[in-house]
């Protein structure tokens, strides 16, 4: 058994790559043939391993105090966890479309946005900061060398802290893969917070110094000989814990906060369950075709002329995507097997390139490489149209009657 926890951290990686192989395969999230073992070990690093850590972390809250090594090792766990959770949710904030805008920016297609206000962000901010540091005192701290209100102070800031990952809890979650995984590391840091407090309420019954110190201030000395029951640690916390976060809220006005920063920062948002305000309908871009993609670039460079409408969504145009859509709409009337061919060209290589495109330098840059195809689709239709002019005006109109605009569009 011992040998099993020495090398806990091994062997949890270790189980998170296995299962990743197994489970890959019968869920279909990863291929059955050669590519099983890179596609097993990629699923069990980025999408088991954090569930091996939740295990972990609920594991050693129950069983850390059986001996010196599992507490050792469940202090390990609680790091990985804390570095591990906050990298991998960076990560997933921009696969689950989370951006920073407020809710007055219009955003587009499954864009959300950010669940935090970000007028708000320095309180939210302050007060994680607060329960990390409550944490670090508590979980590094050595109790013999405390009175007991620091370590209760130190609990209060942890409890700060858990409220702030359940308020992130409710704001996000969903019933979404991505979604649950972002509320992994404010469910791990609830999960620590009471498991260190558990082991100090505990640790302090069996290192309590014999000589006190004292305070000078009567009302303080009564209220550090109150707390040599460590019983009555978390109680006191509770308590303690709304003057410190009046005192952080005074240290956050001085910086242009506002007092009410604390509940608004959730509810200034849309988009989430706290959420109060309504944000404008995003806009839709057809992320499929390079065309469009390019009209989302900066609107200096690729003149948005208005809005259309595509396969229902309302879509940004510009004379380039108009142009692009009348040439294949020609290319379909007068020559259809050759429109066949190169629109299952387009679609075979211009999709995946066009999701890798998520920036408006990149969509600028799709732009400007397709201005000389641009060139060449007006000469066409210069050459071929009674009215070319008139045909590049419609499209992407409502109720066009251009059958290209809805079988091909670019």
């Amino acid at each position: 058994m011992e040998t099993w926890v020495k090398h806990s951290v091994a062997l949890s990686v270790a189980a998170a790559i296995l299962l990743g192989i197994v489970a890959g395969p019968l869920f279909g999230l990863t291929s059955s043939g050669p590519e099983v073992l890179p596609g097993g070990v990629l699923m069990g690093v980025v999408f088991v391993y954090p569930l091996v850590l939740t295990a972990a972390n609920i594991i050693f809250l129950f069983c850390e105090n059986r001996s010196p090594l599992l507490l050792g090792k469940g202090r390990l766990f609680e790091g990985i966890t804390l570095v591990v959770g906050i990298l991998y949710s960076l990560l997933a904030l921009p696969i689950a479309n989370i951006t920073i805008a407020d809710w007055t920016r219009q955003l587009s297609n499954r864009q959300l946005h950010t669940p935090i206000w970000t007028q708000g962000f320095l309180t939210v901010g302050m007060l994680a900061a607060a329960g990390l540091a409550g944490y670090l005192v508590l979980s590094f701290g050595r109790l013999s060398k405390m009175p007991p209100l620091i370590p209760v102070c130190a609990m209060a800031a942890m409890y700060l802290g858990m409220a702030e990952s359940i308020l992130w809890i409710v704001q996000v979650f969903q019933p979404d893969l991505v979604m649950v995984y972002l509320c992994l590391l404010p469910a791990n840091g609830i999960l620590i917070g009471i498991k260190v407090i558990r082991r100090k309420v505990k640790e302090w019954k069996s290192v309590q110094p014999e000589e006190i110190r004292g305070f000078e201030k009567p009302w303080l000395d009564r209220l550090n000989r109150k707390l040599l029951n460590s019983s009555r640690w978390p109680a006191a916390a509770f308590l303690l814990m709304w003057p410190l976060l009046g005192v952080l809220i005074c240290i956050l006005i001085l910086f242009g906060q506002r007092p009410d920063n604390a509940i608004r920062a959730w509810t200034e948002t849309s988009d989430w369950r706290l959420s109060l305000r309504e944000a404008p309908q995003n806009i839709y871009y057809d992320e499929h075709y390079l065309c469009t993609v390019a009209a989302g670039g900066h609107r200096r460079l690729v003149k948005p002329l208005r809005r259309g409408v595509r396969h229902g969504h309302t879509v940004i145009v510009n004379r380039q995507l108009c142009i692009a859509n009348a040439f294949e709409q020609v290319l379909e009337e007068r020559a259809p097997r050759l429109h066949g061919r190169i629109r299952g060209f387009y679609d075979r290589y211009g999709f995946p390139i066009a999701r890798c495109i998520r920036s408006p330098y990149a969509a600028d840059a799709i732009y400007l490489l397709m201005k000389p195809l641009e060139w060449l689709f007006l000469a066409v239709l210069y050459l071929v149209d009674v009215k070319p002019e008139n045909r590049i005006a419609v499209q992407y109109l409502p109720k066009c009657t251009f059958e290209g605009e809805e079988k091909g569009s670019v």
